[in-house]
């Protein structure tokens, strides 16, 4: 996978089953539950296994996230993967931009941080463990 690419998105949901249910009906896509996670990870086309780690078939397409609703995640947030965080987010604040969740593990997957873009967007940023 590429650096610097949106390889990522999640959802927030005030009701983690309901929204389950609206995307998998209204769209058909698959959604994993993991309850020890409060997570839900959701995929929109087929790729080699679920989650952040899985690559889609179709080139350009992205699978996702479904998290509970609460600060800082309120609205839709993409992923941008990065090689180094720290550097990232460094950027991101030398820009005009504000770390509003500094980097922090992600189980044994990775590390994950949100910045507020100079128009007011909230954005992920995501570094795997192993960048292998």
């Amino acid at each position: 996978m590429d650096l610097d690419k949106v390889i990522f998105f999640e959802i927030p949901a005030d009701n983690a089953k309901r929204a389950r249910e609206f995307y998998k009906m209204v769209f058909g896509w698959k959604m994993n539950e993991i309850p020890e996670m409060h997570y839900t990870q959701v995929g929109t086309v087929e790729a080699d296994r679920m989650g952040v780690r899985g690559i889609p078939k179709e080139p350009g397409a992205i699978n996702g996230g479904m998290v509970e609703r609460r600060d800082p995640v309120k609205n839709p947030v993409i992923y941008i993967r990065v090689d180094d965080i720290d550097q990232a987010a460094a950027n991101v604040e030398k820009n005009g931009g504000e770390i509003i969740k500094p980097k922090s593990p992600v189980g044994n997957f990775g590390f994950a941080a949100y910045f507020r873009d100079t128009e007011g967007n909230i954005i992920g940023l995501w570094q795997f463990i192993d960048m292998q």
